[in-house]
């Protein structure tokens, strides 16, 4: 199994004998961890033992939860804590399809950390409102047809009194979504346009 993830279809001519000599070298270097078995490997690190990826999953899963009680400081640091770690992404010189699985997962905590980070500062205000749009605008730069992030975005241009720019920015989602999916904006970006225009 290790020497399909490693190799692929495509295995050296003395695949056991690499991947002993593979193994050495990853036991040296993750000391004072150490790596046991033969057939079967495990991985034990001393505590306490932080991985990063679950770290993110757990901070976005926190931030979220502040979000929907409302309690928007709660949620600005464990956002962003999501963010950092998810927007490295995940083993960029991997590319077994496990690697890939992972790393969709990762590009989709980041999306849901930006959104979390911009709501929060949103929602707290004054100097934050920086914050919030260039989370937002960040978001759609990775998500395009990403409603909510439109609908953050005008809201945050709003708040900074910036409506023309909040119309403009609803006039871009309408036309892409138009051009890229044949539909119109959802009821809540339409309603949100109506009230701008009011």
């Amino acid at each position: 199994m290790l020497i399909d993830a490693l190799w692929g279809d495509e295995p050296p001519a003395a695949a056991g004998t690499a991947l002993n000599a593979l193994i050495s070298k990853v036991r040296a270097s993750v000391e004072p961890g150490t790596i046991t078995g033969r057939t079967h490997l495990g991985l034990v690190l001393p505590e306490p033992v932080i991985v990063d990826v679950e770290m993110a999953m757990a901070a976005v899963h926190a931030a979220e939860s502040a979000i929907s009680r409302g309690d928007w400081r709660a949620a600005w640091a464990p956002a962003l804590s999501a963010h950092f770690v998810a927007r490295r992404g995940f083993l960029p010189e991997a590319d077994a399809a496990w690697s890939e699985v992972w790393r969709r997962r990762l590009a989709e905590v980041d999306l849901r950390a930006l959104e979390c980070y911009a709501t929060a500062c949103l929602e707290m205000g004054g100097t934050e409102l920086a914050g919030a749009e260039r989370a937002a605008r960040q978001l759609i730069e990775q998500a395009p047809l990403r409603e909510t992030a439109h609908l953050l975005l005008m809201r945050t241009l709003v708040a900074r009194g910036n409506v023309a720019e909040a119309l403009a920015q609803y006039e871009r989602l309408r036309v892409l979504l138009r051009d890229e999916l044949g539909v119109s904006p959802s009821p809540g970006l339409r309603e949100a346009w109506a009230g701008l225009l009011r």
